[in-house]
């Protein structure tokens, strides 16, 4: 099975961005920022491998999102009712005592 064009493009962004880490490595050495960075674009690519490993059991296209990018979702300004918000807390500052 081919790879989505999702990962293709994952791959050659990593891959750049790796490329352009060996260079600043050429041109400053080691240093810890670096070091760090390298660290991390290193765990990025093994998180991605692991990603591309289970795509085929995950069957990402079905976590896709149906509204396409020009559709509008239009949300109401009206108020809600006020049994909407029966028995809900506010979040940090405890329960309502209505």
């Amino acid at each position: 099975m081919s790879r989505p064009t999702e990962f293709l493009e994952l791959y050659d962004l990593v891959g750049g961005l790796q490329r352009c880490l060996a260079a600043i490595r050429g041109r400053y050495a080691d240093v810890p920022g670096l070091q760090r960075i390298i660290a991390d674009v290193d765990r990025i690519v093994a998180d991605v491998e692991l990603l591309d490993a289970d795509a085929d059991a995950l069957d990402l296209s079905r976590w896709s999102n149906p509204v396409s990018a020009e559709q509008k979702v239009i949300i109401p300004d009206t108020e809600y009712d006020y049994e909407f918000w029966r028995d809900v807390d506010d979040e940090g500052v405890g329960g309502s005592r209505f």
